[in-house]
C-alpha cells in the first residue's frame, strides 16, 4: 500500500504540474515521489535496486525535499500548487510514520528454471491453486 500511495502522490503532483502556468517544481515533487517509489523492492517496484531500510532514509529525505521545493523563494510556484505540496509532503510524512519498513521473510524456496520451463510453470500453477485453495479454508474458518 505504501508504494501505491507514493505512485498515486506523486501522479497528483505531476498532474497538478501540467494544469499549472508553472510546473516546473510540482513536476519534479512529483517526478522524484515516484522515482522514490520505483526504486525500493517492493510489490510495484520498477527496478528494485533499493532495499526497506534505506528506503526508510530515502522517505525522509524526499518529504523534505518536496518541501523545499515548494518553500524555495528562486522559482514561481503558484500558491494553490504551493499548498498541494506541503499537503502531499504531510501525507507523506504520515505514511512513512505508519509503514513497518521490515524486509518480508520468504518462505518458500524460489523457483527455478533448472527442470526446464514447463516444470517451472508447473510449479507456479500447483502454487496458485494451493494459495487459492488456503484462502478459501481461511475464509470458511471465519
Amino acid at each position: 500500500m505504501h508504494q501505491a500511495a507514493e505512485y498515486v502522490l506523486g501522479a497528483v503532483l505531476v498532474a497538478q504540474g501540467l494544469q499549472s502556468i508553472t510546473p516546473m517544481m510540482p513536476s519534479i515533487a512529483g517526478g522524484l515521489i515516484m522515482l522514490n517509489a520505483a526504486i525500493v523492492r517492493g510489490p510495484l517496484a520498477a527496478f528494485r535496486g533499493v532495499s526497506r531500510s534505506v528506503h526508510r532514509v530515502l522517505d525522509a529525505v524526499v518529504v523534505l525535499a518536496v518541501i523545499a521545493l515548494a518553500a524555495q523563494p528562486w522559482a514561481s510556484v503558484e500558491g494553490t500548487t504551493r499548498l498541494t505540496m506541503i499537503v502531499i509532503a504531510g501525507i507523506m510524512g504520515f505514511i512513512a510514520w505508519q509503514t513497518n519498513y521490515a524486509e518480508k521473510v520468504r518462505t518458500r524456496a524460489p523457483i527455478s528454471a533448472a527442470d526446464g520451463r514447463g516444470a517451472e510453470i508447473g510449479r507456479l500453477a500447483g502454487r496458485l491453486v494451493g494459495d487459492g485453495v488456503n484462502a478459501a479454508k481461511r475464509l470458511r474458518k471465519k
